[in-house]
């Protein structure tokens, strides 16, 4: 497929490191030239872009999303169509979505399956984690042969969903030591499962069956708890954590504090822990109330977003996602009974760019570097796929935003171009609107405009050791070893009797 040649004119070129007043000149969707005035020949077939007092910065890259996932008895909504449609539209030119196989069933296969809902639909980039959701030599095996022949550089394991996705303490540490041995970035979805189960069974005893009773079962101690318990176990093999879904204060100082103490541990706010909370799950109505169940659930502490984007902005927390799994009220109500029955997930995907940049930059917590950072160039770094993604410059993928940080727009399920009928972020008003978005070179939206063909996105492969991640590992790996003590060897008399135990 011919690409455009592309000229972006006149914006401010937004690095996570720098800002500069540049053109950007794109060809067969490769970033050619960044710098003033740039006029390449020939005029004719170039497609020019004014970037005039807008921002120009790295596409998003939502590093966390579900697009049409078998998950409690349904589908999410977004498929992998209407979901990248919707991440083009609000800013995000990569997803990573999750192939998550059933315990006993094969990684591989999994991954394949995922990969043929993607191919055919994907309207932007997406690479894959894959979920280890039990453990054996034959997970071993396929887990290699995922990070030699199928370029996936990422594992999940989940500490909740007991006898679905959960692993031991075992597991972990199994699973943890593999990921250390081949390159790969160790994923953890951090809860307490046991305490869940019990917890879920007293609430409902106690005759709470909607949706407060998710919050209720799994309160933040339940998060904050495992988020420890995986941290140690992987500084227990010198394997780097990656903490997904950061949803409480106490979950977030946990990270903040192993950051601080040296451990490689990155976390992961999503879209909605930074832009809402769960005082909704007390809301009367039920069906909005049950719209924000999602695992690990909102905090009903209001002040948890300001808190998390104040560790997002200082480098506490590394990265966003959002979790995007969406399922409407009708699928919800699956669970009107019997809230461990609601399907968990909340959209996000379209919305994410746009809430940072209200919560975090419009508020004065972060500048528009950080922002780049946060939204784009630190996941690139962490999986590998940076400078590629992630940057504007010479030789990167021009996956690229034209930012517009004055303009305004209100989110609503009435506009937005999710497949869901609800919005968890209903009315918000945000500053930062994506005015276009390219997409390897393709201009994919602009000015409410699509542009886009199914399958035009590309599955974007990521090697392993990325070295903004390993290169501490393996430097720690040569000279942190313990190593015995030289002692001349005991002599003395050794006890001939054997004590009983009583």
């Amino acid at each position: 497929l011919a690409r455009q040649r592309l000229l972006i004119k006149g914006g401010k070129v937004v690095n996570d490191d720098l800002s500069v007043v540049a053109d950007v000149y794109v060809e067969d969707g490769v970033v050619q030239q960044v710098g003033p005035n740039l006029n390449p020949e020939p005029t004719t077939g170039l497609v020019v872009l004014d970037a005039t007092n807008k921002l120009v910065i790295p596409g998003g890259i939502d590093t966390h999303t579900h697009m049409e996932f078998p998950f409690m008895g349904s589908r999410s909504k977004d498929d992998f169509y209407t979901g990248t449609k919707a991440a083009i539209a609000g800013g995000t030119t990569m997803i990573i979505d999750f192939a998550i196989p059933q315990k006993g069933c094969s990684l591989i296969e999994a991954f394949d399956t995922w990969k043929s809902w993607a191919d055919p639909k994907v309207c932007c980039d997406y690479a894959l984690h894959v979920a280890v959701t039990w453990w054996s030599n034959k997970v071993k095996e396929e887990m290699k042969s995922l990070v030699q022949n199928k370029g996936v550089n990422s594992f999940k394991m989940f500490m909740a969903y007991k006898d679905v996705y959960m692993v031991n303490d075992e597991e972990l540490y199994a699973a943890f030591s593999c990921c250390k041995e081949l390159g790969a970035v160790a994923q953890v979805h951090a809860e307490n499962g046991e305490l869940i189960a019990q917890g879920a069974k007293k609430m409902l005893a106690m005759g709470i069956t909607g949706p407060e009773g998710h919050e209720l079962c799994r309160p933040e101690e339940v998060e904050a708890e495992a988020t420890q318990r995986a941290i140690t176990i992987a500084n227990a093999v010198n394997c780097p954590l990656y903490v997904v879904h950061v949803m409480s204060k106490s979950a977030a100082r946990v990270i903040s504090n192993a950051r601080r103490q040296g451990k490689v541990v990155y976390g992961e706010p999503i879209a909605a822990s930074l832009g809402t909370d769960g005082t909704n799950y007390w809301n009367k109505d039920w069906a909005h109330a049950a719209a924000y169940v999602m695992g690990p659930p909102l905090r009903p502490d209001p002040s948890t977003p300001g808190f998390l984007m104040n560790l997002l902005a200082n480098d506490d927390l590394s990265v966003t996602g959002t979790d995007n799994c969406t399922f409407d009220i009708c699928q919800k109500a699956l669970g009107k009974d019997d809230f461990t029955k609601i399907p968990n997930g909340v959209n996000g995907v379209e919305d994410r760019m746009s809430v940072i940049w209200e919560k975090g930059v419009y508020s004065g917590k972060m500048d528009e570097n950080r922002f780049v950072a946060v939204t784009s160039t630190n996941a690139a770094k962490i999986f590998n796929l940076y400078p590629k993604k992630g940057r504007i410059a010479v030789g990167s993928d021009a996956d690229i935003v034209i930012w517009d940080p004055k303009a305004t727009r209100t989110i609503s399920a009435k506009t937005h171009h999710q497949a869901n009928n609800f919005n968890i972020f209903e009315g918000m008003v945000c500053h930062g609107v994506p005015v276009a978005t390219v997409s390897r070179g393709k201009v994919v939206y602009e000015g409410g405009t699509f542009n886009v063909t199914a399958g035009e996105g590309k599955y974007v492969s990521r090697p392993p050791f990325p070295p903004y991640v390993y290169e501490r590992v393996r430097q720690r790996e040569q000279v942190c070893q313990p190593v015995p003590v030289k002692r001349a060897p005991y002599t003395g008399v050794v006890s001939g009797t054997s004590v009983t135990p009583k």
